[in-house]
């Protein structure tokens, strides 16, 4: 079976001509189908440009990022565009909710762009506000929503595609401690009964204690990786 994420020999340089800054050193990184993992590390370690070059928000230097086989960093930004819609979710610190639009219809939203038939959009827009437990917002503006409830319109969001894997960069940084439980039980639920990869940028150790696989990086280079040390012992 094809890994979900092969990254490889992937770097993200600045000031090239000058003084260069190395963002991402030469990263090599493989996720398989249904992992719960995340990158820590030092600010400035990393982890975000990471994120973002492997959902296609950036673009290497050098190196190569196969999606289930598929070499993102050979598309037209116009492929690029499409690919990201269609097979890769987002939850991002700040939410990104459409401030005019109710919870139902932010989640809708992708799918509508993806031109799914209304009928298959109401049926999972309905099955992801249960999941996430916001049925009875469904009718709500983000300002009429809590942090916490927020957060989870935006996991919904991320998930209504049935997207190849899920980049969450720093989700539960702006929630409190319930809030934050409740999304990170939420997402493992997603993670166990739909088997969507999850891959977390965080300084949060509550995210941290419930990854199942955590990747280290120290000045834009993998410095461990439990998988690797559990293989080793």
């Amino acid at each position: 079976m094809l890994p979900i994420i092969d990254a490889h020999d992937i770097s993200k340089v600045y000031n090239p001509d000058t003084i260069p800054v190395y963002a991402v050193n030469h990263v090599h990184l493989h996720l398989g189908q249904g992992e719960f993992t995340t990158l820590v590390g030092p600010s400035g370690s990393g982890k975000t440009t990471l994120l973002n070059l492997l959902g296609g928000l950036d673009h290497p230097d050098s190196g190569s990022i196969l999606i289930e086989g598929e070499d993102i960093t050979r598309l037209s930004a116009n492929q690029l565009i499409d690919f990201r819609l269609r097979r890769i979710g987002f939850v991002f610190q700040a939410f990104n909710l459409i401030p005019a639009l109710t919870a139902r219809e932010n989640v809708e939203f992708i799918m509508f762009l993806q031109k799914v038939p209304k009928a298959r959009r109401d049926k999972r827009v309905a099955e992801l506000l249960a999941a996430v437990g916001l049925s009875d917002k469904a009718d709500s503006r983000p300002a009429q929503l809590s942090g916490g409830q927020q957060q989870r319109v935006a996991v919904a969001r991320a998930l209504a595609s049935k997207p190849a894997f899920v980049l969450a960069d720093e989700p539960t940084a702006n929630l409190d401690s319930a809030s934050a439980s409740n999304l990170l039980d939420i997402m493992e639920k997603l993670n166990r009964e739909e088997n969507t990869t999850f891959l977390f940028s965080t300084h949060d150790s509550r995210v941290i204690e419930r990854a199942r696989r955590v990747i280290t990086l120290v000045d834009g280079q993998v410095s461990s990786d439990s998988a690797a040390l559990a293989l080793e012992h």
